[in-house]
């Protein structure tokens, strides 16, 4: 089988990088990784010169091209089917699926007012309507699947629904938006997670700064 190759831009800033990334190195799958930082508002030419929607992330295999990290996490479970990116139960698949899509999809003001930052300090930021509210429904989220599962990751084992939820554990620490155990326990346990640690390692060794995302 071909290698794939992932496109990714800044590990310190790029939560959609991360997920794909989080999810096909925690579960063991070989890949090559391409990293286009970004450069500037008007965007990295060389993103545009790979990508078709001038972003990242984007997984070629062979002469194919898949973008958005769900879309990639999806097209890699049916590629490894036995990798366990989606939980092997179809009934939960299709939660796991619907909690991805709803963390694809949502929590604008969490995602607007709290960029990920992996070398962040922890500190607070006055927060704007809707962060509670979109950090609410996360934490609520977690605990019925860690309930339902058992944990000690959303499905039992660590799998791309966790994948996706990676940067909003960054988020949820580096702003200091929780205090929840439950929530704090989950926490740990991803940041533990081998792949994490090799993402922030690379994420903290990094040259670049985008003022933007320095909240």
């Amino acid at each position: 089988m071909d290698r794939p190759t992932l496109y990714i831009a800044n590990k310190n800033y790029s939560s959609w990088s991360f997920r794909p990334w989080m999810a096909l190195t925690g579960l063991g799958i070989d890949f090559e990784e391409v990293l286009i930082p970004f450069d500037d508002a008007a965007g990295n030419p060389n993103i545009k010169a790979v990508s078709p929607t001038g972003r990242v992330p984007l997984l070629q295999h062979g002469t194919l091209k898949i973008w958005e990290s769900l879309a990639i996490i999806e097209y890699a479970a049916e590629l490894y089917p036995d990798a366990g990116l989606l939980p092997a139960d179809r009934a939960q698949r299709s939660l796991a699926r619907s909690v991805s899509m709803e963390m694809l999809s949502s929590f604008r003001a969490l995602r607007s007012a709290c960029p990920m930052n992996m070398r962040r300090p922890k500190a607070r930021i006055a927060l704007p309507d809707g962060v509670d509210t979109d950090v609410g429904r996360i934490e609520t989220i977690w605990r019925d699947l860690l309930q339902q599962s058992g944990g000690p990751f959303l499905f039992g084992a660590f799998s791309g629904a966790d994948a996706m939820f990676a940067p909003v554990v960054n988020r949820f620490e580096i702003y200091d938006l929780v205090n929840r155990r439950d929530t704090l326990t989950y926490m740990q346990t991803m940041k533990a997670h081998p792949a994490w640690r090799k993402w922030e390692e690379a994420a903290r060794a990094e040259p670049w700064i985008v003022p933007e995302d320095e909240v």
